[in-house]
Formats: structure tokens, C-alpha cells, sequence
């Protein structure tokens, strides 16, 4: 952390101590915890609501600049900066409260929030639908990879495959029983390339279960390997 740019911060003691010394003299209630690292730079705003992990803190290193960022159930919810250390101890008191994003967003501006975060405010099923039309879209806008297209046309068609969250890397296909990340991933498809055929996989990147030469008949293979009981993805992570 460079003295010159945080004064205040060495002289407490780290971010954390400064946090807390500031939230004090404004008289706002916040509890500060290590950030995962232990860095002097950084640190976190606990939150009592089930779910939202404590607001993380950084300070920039070429500027005097607070990045703030906040998850709840494996999405992150909101991200942001700002020069003011005030405005973050606020911040992070309202996220600990539970208020909700919309408000967040309202109350402070330097705060970003996010698509997910607001979809997630709605249930897991508002994520999973807001995923879906992202996917349908980055397919539409990629002509050249018609494969890709139709492996994602063919598995919205597929409603146990459509009813999961659906994510891409490097446009394999995976499918989460969970919405927040790391995902519980329950079946994967490639795309055909280069002539050879569309495969089916339990992670992305794993060894392959089966072949296929269609997108729907790949699509048909991974619906038949995810378990009979399996029902809309949930909120939350693997973990």
C-alpha cells in the first residue's frame, strides 16, 4: 500500500483499522473483517442477511481510489469505486442491512449493480431466463460458428435442459442445477468444429461421454444423463 497516495490508512494500520476508526466517527454501525489474503489493503463490511458475503474493499495502487465489490449467493451483486472512504463505510452498512440493489444503486452512485443481481432479486428462475437470452443473443451474433447456434437453439428447446442455468466457455455449453458460481455443473456439450462431431461431456473440458452428429441429438444424449429427479436450478453454489 503506497504511504504517499494512504497516510491515514498506514498511521491505523491497514484498511480495516481505518474503516472501522471512520465508521465510528460517523457514527454508522458496521462490523469490519480481514478480506480473504489478509492484505493491509484490503478488507471486507460484513453483512448479517443470509446469502451476501461481506462487501469486499481494495485500494487502488495507482491513485488514492476505493474499489468496493459484493456477492450474494455466488453472483456478484454490485461493483464501484470512489475517492471517498466515507461513502464506502455507508455503503457497506446498507449492503449489510440487506437493502435492496435497486435502493443501493439510488442511494449511491459510484455503485454499480448488476444484470444478475438484479435478476437474482426475483428468484433463481429470473437468472436463469436473463442467461438464456444473453446465450440465445451471443449465438445469434456469431454466423460464422452456425454449429454454436444450433447446439444453443436446439438445448433451449429441451425443457430439463432449458430450466437449469446455462453458461458458456470458449462455446462449450454447461448446464448448473445452481445459479451462483463455482457452478454444479450436471452435462456439457462442444459444439461440432472443423467437421467433427458435437460431444457430450459431465464438465467442460472432461473426457467425452458420447458423440453425436446433430446438435438435437447431442442435446437428447445430455437431457438422458442428468438424474430423473432433477429439478429447476436453485439459488446459490456448488459449494
Amino acid at each position: 500500500m503506497n504511504p504517499d497516495l494512504y497516510p491515514d490508512l498506514v498511521a491505523a494500520g491497514g484498511l480495516g483499522a481505518a474503516l472501522e476508526r471512520l465508521a465510528a466517527g460517523l457514527g454508522v454501525d458496521v462490523t469490519v473483517v480481514p478480506h480473504e489474503g489478509g492484505s493491509s489493503g484490503s478488507a471486507g463490511i460484513a453483512s448479517s442477511v443470509p446469502g451476501r458475503r461481506p462487501l469486499s474493499v481494495y485500494v487502488a495502487s495507482e491513485e488514492r481510489f476505493f474499489i468496493v465489490s459484493g456477492w450474494s449467493e455466488g453472483i456478484e451483486s454490485v461493483t464501484g469505486g470512489t475517492p471517498d472512504p466515507a461513502e464506502v463505510v455507508r455503503a457497506g452498512a446498507a449492503w449489510g442491512q440487506g437493502t435492496p440493489l435497486g435502493e443501493l444503486g439510488a442511494r449511491f452512485p459510484f455503485l454499480r449493480v448488476g444484470e444478475r443481481g438484479k435478476a437474482a432479486e426475483h428468484g433463481p428462475a429470473a437468472v436463469v431466463a436473463l442467461e438464456w437470452r444473453r446465450m440465445r443473443r451471443q449465438a445469434s451474433g456469431a454466423p460464422d460458428f452456425p454449429e454454436f447456434g444450433e447446439l444453443v437453439e436446439a438445448a433451449y428447446a429441451e425443457p430439463r435442459l432449458r430450466q437449469l442455468y446455462v453458461f458458456s466457455s470458449h462455446r462449450t455449453l454447461g448446464f448448473s442445477s445452481c445459479t451462483g458460481y463455482p457452478f454444479r455443473t450436471e452435462v456439457a456439450i462442444a459444439p461440432a468444429h472443423g467437421g467433427g462431431p458435437y460431444r457430450v461431456m459431465r464438465r467442460p473440458y472432461r473426457a467425452t461421454i458420447g458423440e453425436a452428429a446433430t446438435a438435437g441429438a447431442a442435446v437428447a444424449l445430455a437431457a438422458s444423463l442428468l438424474p430423473a429427479d432433477l429439478g429447476p436450478a436453485v439459488a446459490g453454489t456448488a459449494e
